[in-house]
């Protein structure tokens, strides 16, 4: 036959598998193969398997990064298909507890290499899919020979995970092994304990982040509520004195609405953490658990009585503080001043009077009280000098 047409390179010991027909060479008495088609034997052969199901598998759209589903952020519940006597198992029940301990975990135990594994890997999968409460999937098994790891190369399995109705992680072999699986799977890791890295975060991160979140709310509020105060005290230096209870009012009202909602908000937070923790609780086993849960609940209930003081001291701090501001404006208002008996004059064009030097006998004045108006018409005028002393006026 032609080298030429050969897939591959045939060496010397290598276990082939030839195809053709026998000859004799008659001069000399000897039998001839004339092969017609060339073929690696053994591991050659599986390998030419794997990539001819790989081919098919690629055309049918199986492998596209398009079908990948992002992984769920917080998973309550997550199915492992995997053997429950491997290294594999306890590498990711070991990871996924002391990254997150209230995880809920469900095992599928199946075999994971030999005749009829990849037809029991494919059908628990498919089981576990099927479970309530399955957020995420983990398939997959230790590191292992090409032989050992062929289950996961078997199209029963590929389409299995593809079929998926949750997300899968697949966690076959090292980091240097690769199976159909990891190529149809949303995701593919390292190792199993990559895997359960990569399927929940790490529960300090998630605390130091809440905190962080926390610290920036209780800036947030800080922030308004001294915006608020700030904008009030440029109210209060340009808005007239004839109206400072309108002025007030809305702002008073402000507060209080911030404060309110501010309680409301940090309180609900609490509630939502409350209820966090009673579900990793119901969730999680361990003996320690309940006292640990009985001392969350001490902290939960300190820090609720801690922030409803912080902001009743903080509401009660403004609200005194527009008081403040309020009777200052009151104690200046002119009208304090007419109720001691004086009054305001006013031109018919409502301009104030304020020397009598102004003023014309015959003008038409508008004359304000406490208790309300009166027109007047100036008879004559008198003014008086610096230290109160009658001066001379035309108009006299």
């Amino acid at each position: 036959m032609r080298a030429a047409k050969l897939a591959f390179e045939p060496r010397d010991g290598a276990e082939v598998e030839a195809f053709g027909g026998v000859t004799v060479y008659e001069p000399r008495g000897r039998y001839q193969l004339v092969a017609r088609e060339l073929r690696p034997a053994g591991l050659g052969a599986l390998l030419l398997a794997l990539e001819e199901l790989k081919r098919r598998l690629q055309a049918e759209g199986l492998f596209e990064a398009a079908r990948k589903r992002p992984l769920p952020r917080f998973p309550a519940r997550i199915g492992l298909v995997t053997s429950p006597a491997g290294a594999a198992v306890r590498d990711l029940v070991k990871v996924l507890r002391g990254r997150w301990p209230g995880i809920g975990i469900v095992l599928a135990p199946v075999r994971v290499q030999g005749a009829g594994a990849a037809e029991e890997i494919a059908a628990a999968i498919e089981r576990c899919g099927r479970l309530p409460g399955i957020d995420l999937m983990i398939v997959g098994r230790g590191g292992g020979s090409l032989e050992d790891l062929w289950a996961f190369n078997e199209e029963p399995v590929v389409r299995a995970i593809a079929a998926s109705r949750v997300p899968v992680i697949s966690a076959v072999g090292h980091e240097v092994d690769w199976t159909l699986a990891d190529l149809v799977a949303d995701v593919r890791a390292a190792t199993p304990s990559h895997a359960a890295e990569l399927a929940v975060p790490e529960r300090r991160e998630v605390l130091r982040h809440a905190g962080t979140l926390r610290e920036r709310m209780r800036r947030a509020i800080l922030g308004t509520l001294d915006e608020r105060r700030r904008r009030l005290q440029r109210l209060l230096e340009k808005y007239g004195f004839r109206r400072q209870r309108d002025a007030l009012g809305p702002l008073r009202q402000r507060v209080d609405e911030l404060a309110e909602r501010s309680l409301i908000a940090a309180r609900a937070a609490l509630e939502r953490a409350r209820e966090r923790l009673e579900a990793s609780a119901r969730r999680y086993g361990l003996r320690e658990w309940p006292r640990t849960l009985a001392a969350r609940r001490e902290e939960l209930s300190v820090a609720r009585a801690r922030l409803d003081d912080i902001v009743a001291r903080l509401v009660s701090a403004q609200r005194q503080r527009l008081e403040t501001f309020g009777l200052r404006l009151r104690a200046l208002s002119p009208r304090r001043v007419l109720e001691r008996g004086f009054c305001i004059a006013r031109r018919g064009d409502g301009s104030l009077v304020r020397a009598a030097t102004g003023l014309s006998a015959g003008d038409l004045l508008s004359l304000e009280f406490a208790r309300g108006e009166a027109d007047a018409r100036v008879e004559s005028v008198r003014p008086r000098g610096p230290h109160g002393s009658e001066e001379d006026s035309a108009g006299g």
